[in-house]
């Protein structure tokens, strides 16, 4: 192999090293999430810790009141359950799974945020000890207020 071949061979896989590093870069920083919990919630703890096992740094901020926190990132209320997170200026109200706020993330959409209403038998933090779990909607939103499932969770 030639000398020009090789140095164009070099040049390649350093630019994709750099590309891959960038990436990586970037991931890393579009997994801080802000968590609004209520003090006393044992769920609540368990999704942080899900978030936390699937590569989320979170911070939580316990309040004993989360409308104002749901009124400034236009919930509706049909869509509530019982804590909210805020990643990359995303809302994520209840019990979604990390796999699906990571999607969120990466895609973009045109929306608020994404909501598992209630508390689904099944979810992240919402384990059954007997592992009986639910089929979920995960919705998402947008500012008028509009709302469509975003993900069926099996």
């Amino acid at each position: 192999m030639s000398h020009g071949k090789s140095f164009a061979i070099l040049a390649a896989l350093l630019l994709v090293g750099t590309a891959a590093f960038a990436w990586t870069e970037r991931t890393a920083e579009a997994t801080e999430i802000v968590v609004y919990a209520t003090p006393t919630c044992g769920c609540c703890s368990a999704w942080v810790e899900h978030l936390q096992e699937n590569g989320f740094e979170v911070e939580v901020v316990h309040q004993d009141d989360l409308s104002a926190i749901r009124r400034e990132h236009g919930l509706p209320p049909e869509l509530m359950s019982c804590h909210m997170g805020i990643v990359e200026g995303f809302a994520i109200e209840g019990h979604v799974p990390a796999s699906t706020v990571q999607r969120l993330v990466a895609e973009r959409p045109a929306v608020l945020g994404i909501a598992a209403p209630g508390m689904p038998m099944g979810s992240p933090g919402m384990e059954h000890p007997d592992g009986i779990t639910q089929q979920f909607e995960v919705y998402s939103w947008d500012a008028s207020g509009a709302t469509e499932i975003f993900e069926t969770i099996n």
